[in-house]
């Protein structure tokens, strides 16, 4: 019975002054470094996603190429694999990440569990071979990635807790719809 850690797409575009920059997203990298430092040893994985997006298309209409994005399914450029946008937060000390998930990979993906390993290991897979019952969620943006990851990971059959002092959201209103959403299917909200 192992324990993971989820850190959601903490990159540059989603933290301030990106792309698609949250209020509060340095904060949730410098957070997030902070119970590494004190707690990676608690966890038998730590899983990184980054959206890694094809520089060259609208990756399956997720970018708005032509008229204005709709910021629900549609959205500026961001994260385009190899540029600055898609490394992680300055913030965010990444030598305790034992995996790293790259998704969105020429279409939509919001879930860490749409990503792949360089390797090509999914998460379930990853999941699986550690023997992963637990879960603890961490990262950007609370109402989209965050969301999808935490529910996607109580449907693969494990207790999911949402450290909801490391998450931030792109609107307080979706935000809190988002964690009451994930309190009703089963996330225990933890605050961190």
């Amino acid at each position: 019975m192992g324990t993971a850690l989820f850190i959601v797409d903490v990159q540059n575009d989603f933290t301030e002054g990106g792309a698609l920059g949250v209020a509060g997203g340095d904060a949730v990298a410098e957070g997030v470094s902070r119970l590494l430092a004190e707690h990676a040893g608690d966890y038998d994985i730590i899983i990184a996603s980054r959206d890694w997006h094809d520089g060259d298309n609208d990756n399956g209409g997720h970018f708005a190429l032509s008229g204005d994005p709709d910021f629900v399914d549609t959205w500026p450029v961001h994260c385009v694999a190899g540029t600055q946008g898609a490394d992680y937060d300055p913030g965010l000390v990444t030598a305790s990440i034992t995996h790293h998930v790259k998704k969105g990979q020429g279409k939509p993906a919001y879930s860490l569990f749409e990503g792949v390993t360089d390797d090509g290991e999914t998460v379930e897979q990853l999941l699986d071979a550690h023997g992963i019952v637990d879960v603890d969620v961490t990262g950007i943006a609370t109402d989209y990635c965050v969301r999808a990851s935490a529910l996607d990971a109580i449907a693969h059959g494990r207790h999911v807790r949402v450290l909801t002092g490391l998450v931030a959201g792109v609107a307080a209103k979706s935000s809190e719809a988002a964690l009451a959403e994930l309190a009703h299917a089963g996330a225990e909200l933890v605050t961190s």
